[in-house]
């Protein structure tokens, strides 16, 4: 016992004690912290370290999940093990910036009734409002994209995009909102079909769209929130003429986007006069504004206007082939045309070599008018038979009223002299640029209370370092450098070697 009480005191001890006692304070504290930062939200405890920072989300769904008033509820319907724990992460994450979230899981296994009871199948994310009655549900396959060509030919699964955002920011507006809106696309003149990625954020804006021939019917249906003509190759008809104008004089809404048309379209050329708008011969030449000396490849100059710039990381869009516009005195005063997209000044619309017009044009503008109708209700009592003095009574104490009821509407016609701005070989290979959120923009602006909450997928292909266009700099740092440090290595071995 004396030796062991001895050992104690001696110098080593008594540092050991003081390093076992500064190791146990140390572990201590590391509990305590990470027992506080385990109570904080996901969002602020975890950081997103990804390439493509696929958990980062956009000012667009925050702004939603603040406005939100309705609660609303994520059930992921899987066994614990099959849920990647991305997904949960991010879910989490929804949860943790609105109070009116909350998450949930049920296993299908354990409770096979609730695909039923649900109105689902498993692996999938369900979104559900109680208080609008609606729900949709989120394939796991939708949010965590694979390539199918890969699996097709090689067996392998390979993953090429994160959608969470994008679906579950749409699923919120969709459950919480209490309208549907609807958009109509012409046929019958050439037009061009939506792209999958076009269609795609249309259905994430929780748009319908369906298709509809002006010549087969005789009035645009009530339900259309907007009607889109994409690309017409050919006229449209006199009959169809009056009944776009007629539709828009009522406050209808229409979207068009010149396309390449083989003949002369002076039918809806008239819609475009009576609105303000004229277009120019030729395609527009731009050489201070355009893709790598390309002068037909255009970057418009943007002077977008109340909500058009939502969303928008680029403040840039490209049209090829464009035909410019020009201001006419439009077919009432109360029509107001507003350009958000120009050319610039040393631009031209080019016919030929040899027939050139010099000048700015437009390239997108917007036509409104304010409609009014009136529904008089004059409640004027036998105003006719009153006395003189009565007469004079009312011109003091205001006896004769007269209540109207005046209800505006907003017609819209928005046209982009350019079928490319929502053309898939531009979209598909620029997808920094800001088109398609531009034209969705324009879309989701004839409707009331509603904005473009599209919001496209997060790449989860691999990316590599590689060197474009490497200069003397690049080659100094990738070749020289290292050249250098090696000889300098070498020289410095020799010497030591000799010594």
């Amino acid at each position: 016992m004396n030796k062991i009480k001895t050992l104690f005191k001696s110098k080593d001890s008594k540092k050991g004690s003081y390093s076992v006692m500064l190791t146990a304070i140390v572990i201590g504290i590391v509990i305590v912290v990470n027992l506080i930062l385990g109570t904080l939200p996901s969002g602020v405890r975890q950081l997103d370290m990804s390439s493509t920072n696929i958990y980062d989300i956009s000012d667009t769904s925050t702004t939603l999940l603040d406005s939100l008033d309705k609660d609303i509820t994520f059930t992921l319907v899987a066994t614990t093990d099959s849920v990647d724990e991305r997904i949960t992460r991010f879910v989490d994450k929804y949860a943790d910036l609105s109070s009116h979230i909350t998450v949930d899981s049920i296993d299908p296994v354990l409770h096979p009734s609730a695909l039923t009871d649900l109105d689902t199948e498993k692996d999938t994310l369900v979104v559900s409002c109680a208080d609008t009655g609606k729900s949709t549900s989120i394939p796991f396959t939708d949010i965590i994209q694979y390539d199918e060509m890969s699996y097709y030919y090689y067996g392998t699964e390979t993953e090429t995009a994160f959608d969470g955002e994008g679906q579950l920011t749409s699923a919120v507006n969709y459950v919480s909102s209490d309208t549907d809106n609807m958009v109509y696309t012409t046929s019958g003149h050439g037009e061009s079909s939506f792209s999958s990625t076009l269609s795609d954020l249309m259905t994430k804006a929780n748009i319908t769209v369906n298709d509809l021939n002006l010549l087969t019917t005789t009035e645009i249906p009530e339900d259309c929130g907007a009607l889109i003509m994409n690309a017409p190759t050919s006229d449209i008809t006199a009959d169809e003429a009056t009944l776009l104008t007629s539709y828009l004089a009522d406050g209808g809404k229409v979207i068009l986007l010149t396309g390449k048309a083989e003949d002369a379209t002076p039918n809806l050329e008239s819609v475009l006069n009576t609105y303000g708008l004229q277009t120019a011969d030729g395609y527009i030449y731009d050489s201070s504004r355009c893709y790598q000396g390309n002068a037909y490849a255009i970057i418009p100059t943007l002077s977008l206007v109340d909500n058009m710039s939502d969303g928008m990381t680029s403040d840039s869009v490209l049209l090829y082939g464009a035909a410019g516009m020009t201001e006419i005195d439009p077919a009432r005063d109360t029509i107001a045309v507003t350009s958000f997209m120009n050319s610039s000044a040393s631009s031209a619309a080019v016919v030929d070599d040899s027939n050139y017009t010099e000048g700015s044009y437009i390239l997108g503008a917007v036509a409104t008018e304010e409609i009014a109708s009136d529904e008089d209700t004059d409640s004027s009592a036998d105003s006719a038979d009153a006395t003189a003095e009565d007469a004079d009574a009312a011109d003091t104490s205001d006896t004769t009223e007269d209540t109207t009821d005046t209800a505006e509407e907003t017609s819209r016609l928005t046209v982009v002299s350019g079928y490319t701005l929502i053309d898939s070989s531009i979209t598909d290979s620029f997808s920094s640029l800001g088109n398609l959120t531009l034209f969705m923009n324009l879309v989701t602006a004839n409707f009331d209370n509603t904005t473009n909450v599209s919001i496209p997928t997060k790449s989860l292909e691999v990316t590599y370092n590689t060197v474009s266009n490497p200069g003397p700099f690049s080659l100094l740092l990738i070749i020289g450098i290292p050249v250098c440090i090696l000889i300098a290595g070498f020289v410095i071995w020799m010497r030591r070697r000799k010594a």
